[in-house]
């Protein structure tokens, strides 16, 4: 990546006309993805973000432990908002420290005020790797502190094509999955066909769009009982 339904459905403001292929502009809606350093675009009025905390890397070419590298300095202060907290992962062999500092983390960003929903884990899981990391994610839960939901993000070929069991596996240990639509800067060409093979998806789902790209809405999307709304990736 550029690398939320218990916060409500999509409001109207924030369902754009099917008919018309669009650029997305982020005045339309009310949840954004914010990297360090990003504000959210003037003009909106932000009720849900999800802020990059840090990055899960490895210790180097020469090896050493898994680590925690965290990317925001200090703890946000966004009273009156809902946050997720994100982590940025390229493996799953994490070290305890690295689940120590992240979960630190979200009870430091609670203490500050905020109203933290959850953890949300940045992977690039490949579709036939579903099943290995539904074990991961279930190790996690395992650990998370109840009272924070786990939310992932999810490429399109493996939200369409996944297989089921796999699918179902991750149902029962995750909250949401945020599907990505977009590639650097640009929607991904040919999403339409994605989305509709997705009308068995069995969990909740929220659509990730980016900045400035072009979207037009499948049609499906707002019949699908486990749709929750999109978010918007905001640009540098």
């Amino acid at each position: 990546m550029l690398a939320l339904g218990w916060l409500t459905a999509c409001d109207q403001r924030a369902q754009p006309d099917a008919a018309v292929q669009q650029t997305v502009d982020p005045r339309d809606f009310d949840a954004f993805y914010l990297w360090p350093g990003i504000r959210p675009p003037d003009g909106t009025n932000p009720r849900v973000l999800y802020l990059l905390d840090g990055e899960i890397r490895s210790g180097g070419p020469n090896g050493g432990p898994v680590s925690f590298t965290r990317l925001r300095p200090g703890a946000p202060k966004l009273r009156g908002k809902d946050v997720w907290l994100v982590v940025r992962i390229d493996r799953l062999d994490w070290s305890e420290a690295a689940y120590g500092a992240i979960f630190a983390d979200l009870a430091r960003w609670q203490a500050a005020g905020n109203t933290v929903i959850g953890l949300q884990i940045d992977f690039d899981a490949a579709t036939k790797g579903i099943a290995g990391y539904a074990r991961f994610l279930g190790k996690l839960r395992q650990k998370l502190p109840s009272q924070y939901k786990l939310s992932i993000t999810g490429l399109m070929d493996w939200s369409a094509n996944g297989d089921p069991r796999a699918l179902g596996q991750l149902r029962s240990v995750i909250d949401e999955v945020v599907v990505q639509t977009y590639q650097g800067r640009s929607t991904i060409p040919g999403y339409e066909a994605y989305f509709a093979k997705m009308a068995a998806f069995p969990i909740p789902f929220r659509v990730a769009l980016a900045q400035g790209g072009a979207w037009s809405p499948p049609p499906m999307l707002a019949r699908h009982p486990m749709f929750r709304g999109y978010i918007v990736f905001v640009m540098r």
